[in-house]
């Protein structure tokens, strides 16, 4: 799992600038329409083509093959790109490396969602084609939830059962004909770096398929977009000679477009798309179409300068169901100020209400249609793109070509091509595209001329932010709820600026709306809050999309284990719910164990997270069970968690080893969660009388046999 003042317009007003910056953290994705209908009733006019305004018939969509390599001869593509995404990131690189596939090599390449195809035809693909995974690591070495089908499949404890098993001559060489690359998107502060593609890496090998060339893997901790294209430098020559291609090849090929983009003068308003998530006919929720959840919110901060909402996220009716440690997805708008300075640089301000269809022309794209369509400029800024990401070399460069000065030119040319420019410029000031245009020319409209579908084409669909549940299921069912600190913070390299989380702001947008009696103290980023068609603010309260993931986060079966919980700030959150969830079972005539829980914060009368409900909820549990604090900043040394555990080292050795606890630890990952894991390697070590290297192998023990789990973020 893993964060100036505006005036709010409404939907049809243009927007005013302000100084907001923005960072990022499922792939959208929905069935979206084959055909677009026009009619004549409540028209929406815009200034582009004209299309039929005659009613036509729905033509039902043809079946699409889920045997990819059928669909490889039908379109005579030579690549197959996979990918597994959560964020949308693996799938841009995947779209990539096929774009440059047709384009550089002109080998005709194809991208390929993995939940899309049946992988069991992965022994069907000639020598004479090539297979490419893109797999990003999701958690704690889980795969995304596009990969979950494909790595539960090759998983299995028995060699599985490819298409051609009945008549194939070595059974334990099934995938010997099968010639693939690979790349993998992790993070090294996590315990299990890029397990996706080792794991995908090791069991292809096993299965008698050929590796071409080193598996990339990309630290998104670093810099994943140098490493992606480090990769793809010692790549590409490999890929050349297995796909017997000239590396002469190689070059400034003329950009081909990826999408056609065709406005539209007549559409009736039932077609359009205002940034509905999903197809309008689907009637299930999921992470295909979140359901629009009404939500009670409540400030947790009321004397410190930061926020921490409480959210109480209503899912009654939904038929979305949730499991004590779950994740819950909440989708963002994008704010304003944002939408504003992006579109005020490409020229689209006087258009944001024009009516337009994007679908893709390009076979290598991921998608037919990118959104939702047909659909507005302004809805494409708000909803569907995530415009707040730092832009990627390489989308500096395609951009420098349609610069119309010298000295623009230049300078974008400079960024995409000196990547210690780049960095300093854009990565560590956490620049989006928006404001590196600006920085370059602020004059409105200086981007112009650059292609509508090269925006598309370079900016990721903005993505949902997932959450820990800190609330039971068993307790509450049909409510969710969510622990969130809104994230603002101030470039060390431009301590002018303040970068503000997309998805924590928007909440507290939706509080602020929610509650009118909230005076505004500080300016931060404005956001529209009534939603497409002004459902999710209305008469009917406040309300966000939302979906559930599941997680492997879990409590014992059986209650009566005890369990030591870790987690300072709103790593609370998941323990909040074990603890609820506890007290629960206690009451309701359940053998409880012993629960012992690390809290940390800076100060108990400042951050202390639900300070009013431990005391009834540990009375509950009785016995030995209770809350250990940390608190970091009411004394001259800094107290933290770890120093806890310490403290009380004996205790939790004799909970872990006779009693046979688990270990649950929520937070950050690159500090907290690696002092804490010394910590009890240091016990064991202290306690047990273990070597280092027998106290290691003891907490990964513990990890294996889902004793020692992990809910954290970068």
């Amino acid at each position: 799992m893993t964060h100036t003042t505006a005036t709010v317009l409404d939907p049809q007003s243009l927007f005013v600038l302000g100084t907001i910056g923005t960072i990022s953290l499922g792939t959208l994705a929905w069935l979206a329409r084959n055909h677009l209908f026009t009619s004549t009733k409540s028209p929406i006019r815009s200034t582009g083509q004209v299309e039929s305004t005659k009613k036509q018939t729905p033509v039902a969509a043809p079946k699409k093959s889920r045997n990819f390599v059928e669909v490889m001869q039908q379109q005579s593509r030579r690549v197959i790109v996979f990918y597994g995404s959560q964020t949308g990131t693996a799938e841009d690189y995947a779209s990539r490396i096929a774009k440059e596939c047709t384009q550089k090599y002109n080998v005709n390449a194809m991208t390929a969602d993995l939940e899309e195809y049946d992988m069991e035809h992965l022994d069907e693909l000639p020598t004479d084609k090539l297979a490419i995974f893109v797999l990003a690591t999701y958690g704690e070495g889980e795969p995304t939830d596009n990969a979950v089908p494909f790595w539960d499949f090759i998983n299995q404890e028995e060699t599985p059962q490819f298409s051609q098993a009945d008549s194939a001559e070595d059974l334990s060489q099934p995938l010997k004909n099968l010639r693939y690359i690979g790349f993998g998107l992790g993070n090294k502060t996590y315990e299990h770096f890029n397990e996706a593609i080792r794991v995908v890496d090791k069991k292809l090998t096993a299965f008698g398929a050929t590796r071409i060339g080193e598996c990339g893997e990309g630290d998104d901790d670093g810099s994943l977009e140098e490493d992606f294209m480090a990769w793809q430098e010692a790549m590409w020559p490999a890929f050349c000679e297995v796909m017997e291609v000239s590396e002469t090849a190689i070059g400034e090929a003329e950009r081909t477009a990826t999408y056609h983009t065709q406005e539209i003068e007549f559409v009736s308003e039932t077609d359009l798309y205002l940034g509905e998530l999903g197809d309008k006919t689907q009637s299930n929720y999921d992470a295909k179409k979140p359901f629009p959840a009404l939500i009670q919110s409540r400030d947790l901060f009321t004397s410190s300068d930061r926020h921490c909402l409480h959210l109480d996220i209503d899912i009654t009716g939904s038929g979305l169901r949730y499991l004590t440690g779950d994740h819950i997805a909440i989708w963002p708008t994008n704010s304003e100020t944002e939408v504003s300075r992006l579109v005020k640089a490409i020229g689209l301000i006087d258009k944001l209400d024009v009516a337009v269809k994007v679908e893709a022309i390009d076979p290598a794209a991921p998608k037919k249609y990118p959104f939702p369509v047909p659909t507005t400029y302004r809805s494409i800024f708000r909803h569907y793109l995530d415009i707040a990401t730092p832009p990627p070399r390489p989308v500096l460069g395609a951009i420098a070509q349609y610069a119309t000065s010298e000295a623009t030119k230049s300078k974008l040319e400079s960024l995409a091509s000196d990547k210690d420019l780049y960095k300093s410029e854009v990565v560590e000031s956490c620049k989006n595209l928006g404001e590196v245009l600006e920085s370059i020319d602020s004059t409105p409209g200086a981007f112009a001329d650059v292609p509508f579908d090269l925006i598309v084409e370079s900016l990721s669909r903005l993505q949902p932010r997932y959450y820990s549940i800190s609330s039971s299921s068993l307790e509450s069912p049909n409510t969710i709820t969510v622990t969130a600190v809104t994230l603002k913070y101030t470039p060390e390299s431009t301590p002018d600026r303040t970068v503000y989380g997309v998805a924590t702001n928007y909440l507290w947008a939706m509080h602020q709306a929610a509650h009118p009696e909230i005076q505004n103290v500080e300016s931060g980023p404005e956001y529209y809050t009534k939603g497409p068609r002004d459902t999710y603010l209305n008469q009917d309260g406040v309300k966000v999309p939302v979906h559930v993931r599941k997680s492997n986060f879990k409590l014992p079966r059986n209650p009566s284990v005890p369990v030591i919980l870790v987690g300072p700030g709103t790593g609370v959150a998941p323990h909040r719910a074990f603890v609820r969830e506890r007290a629960f079972q206690k009451r309701n005539g359940k053998d409880v164990g012993k629960t012992l829980l690390f809290f940390g914060c800076r100060r108990s009368d400042e951050d202390y997270l639900y300070k009013d409900e431990w005391p009834e909820l540990f009375d509950t549990l009785g016995g030995e069970s209770r809350i250990i604090n940390a608190f970091s900043r009411e004394t001259d040394k800094k107290v933290y968690v770890q120093d806890r555990l310490r403290e009380n080292g004996s205790e939790v050795w004799d909970m872990l080893d006779k009693q046979h606890a688990y270990i649950y630890v929520c937070g950050d990952a690159k500090r907290m969660a690696k002092d804490v894991q010394t910590a009890f390697i240091e016990f064991a070590q202290q306690f047990g009388g273990k070597s280092t290297e027998e106290a290691e192998q003891y907490v990964k023990d513990l990890r294996s046999k889902g004793r020692y789990q992990e809910d954290v973020w970068a």
